[in-house]
């Protein structure tokens, strides 16, 4: 198993972190061990004095694929949940100073929140589900997914000409403004609509 995620796929997160807009999908990995365990706190590392969340709708993959037609590609997902892509923000912006690659800012232990899912046929429309961060039981970041630069099929054909999608691969696809620091004690709980998805709080 292994973790896609998109990055800058929200134009309003693009702003916020005053980044260019991209004309293709861009995208990383996050490897197993970034899976924070159920009901296990988040612990902030040592190495960074910014951690920062980031939520975003998720899309685990229930077959393999490669070279994945854009027509097709809902094929290749039947669940869809909410997670977060915890991120080092002061690591991740020096290696951007530095034009090196982000992983060790996005791909260390416990970085990756994967919420309950829920099945893609019990969603009235995919192209419009509202999803919500509570940070301390105050909403911090809302999005739809009608908002995203490219939609889920996009994605899955665009990283399937790179990387073959195997099941039970999860697919970060791109977080939305708002994001912010956590600090200890904090709670986060992430939402589908009205349904919570995840509780997780910080030590």
């Amino acid at each position: 198993m292994k973790f896609i995620c998109i990055g800058r796929n929200y134009i309003d997160h693009v702003k916020e972190l005053n980044s260019a807009l991209p004309s293709e999908p861009v995208f990383f990995f996050k490897p197993e061990t970034a899976l924070l365990l159920k009901r296990q706190p988040f612990f902030l590392p040592d190495f960074s004095k910014n951690v920062q969340y980031e939520l975003e709708l998720i899309l685990k993959i229930c077959k393999v694929g490669k070279n994945i037609q854009e027509r097709f590609a809902h094929t290749y997902y039947n669940e869809i949940g909410v997670g977060i892509d915890f991120t080092a923000r002061d690591l991740q912006n020096n290696c951007k100073d530095k034009g090196l690659p982000w992983e060790i800012a996005k791909a260390f232990d416990g970085s990756a929140v994967v919420g309950s899912f829920i099945e893609k046929s019990t969603l009235r429309d995919i192209n419009t589900i509202d999803f919500s961060l509570k940070l301390n039981d105050k909403i911090v970041q809302q999005g739809n997914s009608k908002d995203m630069i490219f939609n889920f099929d996009k994605l899955i054909s665009y990283v399937s000409q790179f990387v073959t999608l195997k099941m039970g691969d999860i697919i970060f696809t791109g977080t939305p403004s708002g994001v912010g620091p956590v600090k200890i004690n904090d709670i986060l709980e992430g939402y589908i609509g009205e349904e919570k998805s995840f509780k997780v709080i910080v030590k």
